[in-house]
């Protein structure tokens, strides 16, 4: 037997339960893992809250890294032993998982496991976006919502590194010194700066690109920061789900344009998983990029971790430790 966290009816982190739960042994293709940290992401609180349904009841969690203890007819690509890490469907939240073998990717010498669970999703997510969302040049003014959160700092620092500039958007501003330090060149703080203003007086008319993962609160003032036939990339909630968009608005804002990617869909080929999860791991050893851990939580506590998280208090990586 092995504790997991499950959740039985959608609702707040209250819902979020400790059960024991049977793994069994990995079938084709499959392999058993046992964590040694687990990532959590805003993702696991859509999922918790209905936002993003799932069959019920239903672990959670779609991030960690840990030991590979038995693998199951036909797999070649990783052996027990070896020390993995995925993003891949719900049920990390838990001591030990099966998984489709070929959503494993193995974890380099040099990078720890609480670094690969904390960094893997986020990476993953920061390559699509300046890679396949967008190819974004050096030199290019781009904004980020949330820069302080998981995904926004290793965005800001990958921007950062492909020569972009980048102007941060936080929540508060005891947020503001940390993205700087990341390689931001110029940090407003929503609600206190007029944000469009601003961002448009820096860029000199407009940024090409603005991350958005905050949602109905900056969706407009997002569209905002937008220079002509700019790009508004929405892929994330976490102030709730943008409303239904009247695309006329687009024209009369700038021609604009606006996309929803998903990471699943970035990742979804084996080889785009293998190319994406490489790049992110060569940031790691590079020194371009550090994954901040900013704060960790025993797995039976997964409900503080959500508390934390949803109250935008945290900065970095959250982590559960089995």
């Amino acid at each position: 037997m092995s504790t997991a966290i499950r959740f039985h009816q959608v609702g707040g982190p209250e819902v979020l339960r400790v059960e024991e739960v049977e793994v069994g042994a990995p079938g084709p293709g499959e392999a058993r893992v046992r964590h040694q940290a687990v990532g959590v992401n805003y993702v696991d609180t859509y999922h918790r809250s209905g936002l993003y349904p799932l069959p019920l009841p239903s672990g959670l969690g779609v991030e960690a890294a840990g030991l590979v203890e038995a693998v199951g007819p036909g797999v070649t690509l990783v052996k027990p032993g070896d020390r993995v890490a995925y993003m891949a469907g719900p049920g990390a939240y838990a001591e030990e998982r099966l998984l489709p073998a070929d959503r494993l990717v193995k974890v380099p010498v040099g990078v720890s496991s609480e670094l690969a669970a904390a960094g893997l999703a986020k990476g993953l997510t920061a390559h699509m976006l300046v890679t396949r969302v967008h190819a974004v040049q050096p030199g290019e003014w781009v904004a980020v919502t949330a820069a302080a959160g998981g995904v926004g700092q290793l965005l800001v620092q990958w921007l950062a590194a492909i020569g972009a500039r980048v102007i941060g958007l936080v929540g508060s501003p005891g947020k503001a010194a940390r993205v700087e330090a990341l390689g931001a060149e110029a940090v407003l703080v929503s609600g206190v700066d007029d944000v469009p203003a601003r961002v448009k007086a820096l860029s000199g008319g407009g940024v090409r690109v603005v991350y958005d993962s905050v949602g109905a609160a900056t969706f407009d003032a997002s569209l905002d920061c937008l220079a002509p036939f700019g790009l508004m990339v929405t892929y994330g909630n976490a102030s709730g789900p943008v409303p239904p968009l009247d695309t006329a608005l687009l024209g009369k804002k700038g021609s604009l344009s606006v996309c929803r990617p998903t990471v699943f869909n970035h990742i979804a080929a084996r080889a785009d998983l293998e190319r994406a999860a490489a790049a992110f791991f060569a940031q790691l050893a590079s020194g371009e990029i550090e994954v901040a851990v900013g704060g960790r939580w025993p797995l039976a506590e997964a409900a503080a971790a959500h508390r934390a998280l949803q109250s935008r208090a945290t900065t970095g990586s959250l982590l559960l430790i089995p």
